[in-house]
């Protein structure tokens, strides 16, 4: 059980610009609501902790004065912050559980109480976009960081900025001129194309929403890939003679195919899919700060420089019986379709209706936003961590022995990987529905020593 000791409104502690913040199409597109993540330590905090906390988190607000802002609904539907530095939640909290009680941090109800609880109630204006909550853990030894952030504010790249300098104001030292943000989101702005100039946007049509399972339960898991497991999947991906001049498949392309497969694999035994024909696909993010040579994005670009992207419809009896390369090769497709032509493409067709009708349903309070509108039963969502820098989040206590993400998702099949703590490989985050989920675990690593068909 989770008690909370303190909860403190934190704000710029200087002035900051006042005018309103645009967001880019990228920052509307899919989830509006809050995300959760969870750093671990091991360290045994001191009494003046949380006021070190607070005090380098006001210094850094001023350079991120956005976060200390509030939405707000344009007349033409879109979403802006008011940079109001109305200021962002940070709460203090202990829990009754000791830190060997949180087993690997396997997503769970547990982990779920070390991160702030939204409170969807009051207007979509009023509600902070940061909310932190540090955790001590019972008997003095182990802490918590837990992160909610409204998604539209950023995406992992720039969380992950965003936390490794305040952990570097709170060790007491300055920010390099490089690490301040770049915040002019007016750069992802570009010209309404007709739409016969626009590249083909599969990912944002709307999906078939299948009738959800009744009384079916989603549970979470983490599971490790050492370094030779995921070389081991290289090779296995790499086992078919590939086309002349073809790089080989990367560590994210075959262990996103492993994943893939297992989940079909699961589905099969499981008895949900006895039909082979069964359509799923994967749909990701790909993170195009490289990828648009005019104009340039900053690495330290705050905001969403993500492009959907979705692999070509697949059966999963093809997932299952096909060599491991099949199904990486599908994923490097998806990648590819990535181009700078095709990035610009989305970012100028503008917010579909029902997209705007979901922002305004949104601000109406119906609905938290969080459920992506392309998720459905033998899809998989799936997003990457694994380049990462998490584990650079030194507080003054030490880099965090684990990072992950906090809540389990009910009705959608999820996937993170994210880096190992070690530097040994990855870690695998998989939310899948309970029955399913104990198959994919077992498959998970029998699977990866079967030969090649």
């Amino acid at each position: 059980m989770v008690t909370i000791v303190g909860s403190y409104n934190v704000t710029p502690n200087q002035p900051t610009p006042k005018d309103p913040s645009w967001l880019s199409d990228s920052d509307q597109i899919g989830v509006l609501g809050h995300v959760a993540n969870v750093y671990i330590y091991e360290a045994n905090p001191n009494s003046n902790t949380i006021e070190r906390l607070r005090n380098s988190l006001s210094k850094l607000l001023v350079y991120y004065y956005p976060f200390a802002g509030r939405f707000s609904l344009t007349k033409s539907g879109r979403i802006e912050v008011d940079c109001n530095a109305k200021g962002v939640t940070l709460i203090e909290a202990k829990t009754s559980h000791t830190l060997d009680d949180y087993g690997d941090f396997s997503p769970s109800k547990l982990t779920e109480e070390l991160v702030p609880d939204i409170d969807y109630t009051p207007p979509i204006e009023e509600i902070p976009l940061l909310l932190l909550q540090f955790t001590r853990f019972h008997c003095g030894k182990g802490l918590a960081i837990g992160v909610v952030i409204s998604h539209p504010m950023t995406d992992a790249t720039g969380l992950t900025q965003f936390m490794n300098r305040w952990a570097k104001l709170a060790r007491g030292e300055e920010l390099n001129p490089n690490e301040i943000p770049f915040l002019d989101r007016t750069l992802l702005k570009f010209p309404h194309q007709p739409s016969s100039q626009r590249v083909d946007q599969p990912e944002l049509k709307p999906v078939l929403q299948l009738e959800q399972k009744k009384n079916a339960r989603w549970s979470g898991a983490l599971l490790k890939l050492k370094s030779s497991q995921v070389e081991r999947l290289k090779k296995k991906a790499n086992d078919e003679p590939s086309r002349e001049g073809a790089r080989p498949y990367s560590r994210f392309e075959s262990i996103a195919a492993h994943i893939w497969r297992c989940a079909s694999k699961a589905r099969a035994e499981s008895g949900e899919n006895s039909n082979s024909n069964h359509p799923t696909i994967v749909r990701f993010s790909v993170n195009f700060r490289n990828r648009l040579l005019t104009p340039p994005i900053p690495e330290n670009y705050l905001g969403n420089a993500l492009a959907r992207t979705m692999t070509p419809k697949c059966y999963e009896g093809d997932i299952i019986s096909k060599p491991l390369g099949y199904a990486a090769q599908k994923i490097r497709e998806a990648v590819n379709a990535v181009t700078g032509e095709y990035v610009k493409s989305q970012l100028s067709v503008g917010l579909g209706q029902e997209q705007v009708d979901h922002i305004r349903a949104f601000f109406m309070g119906q609905g938290h936003g969080t459920k992506p509108a392309y998720a459905r039963d033998h899809n998989i969502l799936l997003t990457s961590w694994m380049n990462m820098p998490v584990y650079e989040a030194d507080f003054g206590w030490g880099k965090p022995m684990q990072f992950t993400l906090a809540h389990v998702f009910q009705q959608v099949d999820r996937v993170g990987i994210f880096p190992s703590p070690d530097g040994d490989g990855v870690v695998v985050y998989l939310n899948f529905e309970t029955a399913q989920l104990q198959l994919l675990k077992k498959l998970f690593y029998a699977d990866m020593y079967v030969s090649s068909l």
